[in-house]
């Protein structure tokens, strides 16, 4: 073998390596991605059934049941009026409460329309709305500025 032959197969033989590294990595990504959807996406039939998701929205009004230990159940709607159905084992964050933005992660239990959270994010203040749910209300034009009090 040439010193140019032995130096094209170090060259080959890098790329290849850097190219399988870079489809781990993907694949890795693939496998961790959790979509963000609203209540209304929901409705449209875009979400399959074990998907991993994050669902974003309001808390509905008196929709909060504890159950026995740390398990809750609860309403996540949207302006559009769509409810989707959490269930929760878990301790919920101090500023969970209705009418409030949340964030659950999880994914809808086969065969029936409850989204199985393992994960609910509450929003930290007043003025404050997790930039999912901001977008996704400006693409449907129902987004209302809050202004700031001084």
């Amino acid at each position: 073998m040439t010193r140019k032959q032995k130096r094209l197969a170090v060259i080959g033989a890098g790329m290849g390596f850097i190219l399988a590294a870079v489809l781990l990595v993907m694949f890795a990504f693939s496998q961790s991605i959790a979509y963000f959807y609203m209540p209304s996406d929901v409705a449209s039939g875009d979400v399959r059934p074990g998907a991993r998701i994050r669902l974003g929205g309001l808390v509905g009004e008196r929709s909060i049941v504890r159950g026995s230990g740390t398990s809750v159940e609860f309403s996540v709607t949207d302006p559009g009026g769509a409810v989707v159905h959490v269930r929760y084992a878990g301790i919920l964050p101090d500023l969970f409460r209705e009418g409030q933005g949340v964030v659950t992660e999880g994914a809808f239990e086969a065969g029936s329309q409850i989204f199985s959270a393992d994960t609910v994010l509450a929003k930290h203040d007043e003025r404050y709305v997790p930039k999912e749910v901001a977008d996704k209300l400006k693409e449907q034009g129902l987004w209302q500025q809050v202004k700031a009090t001084p």
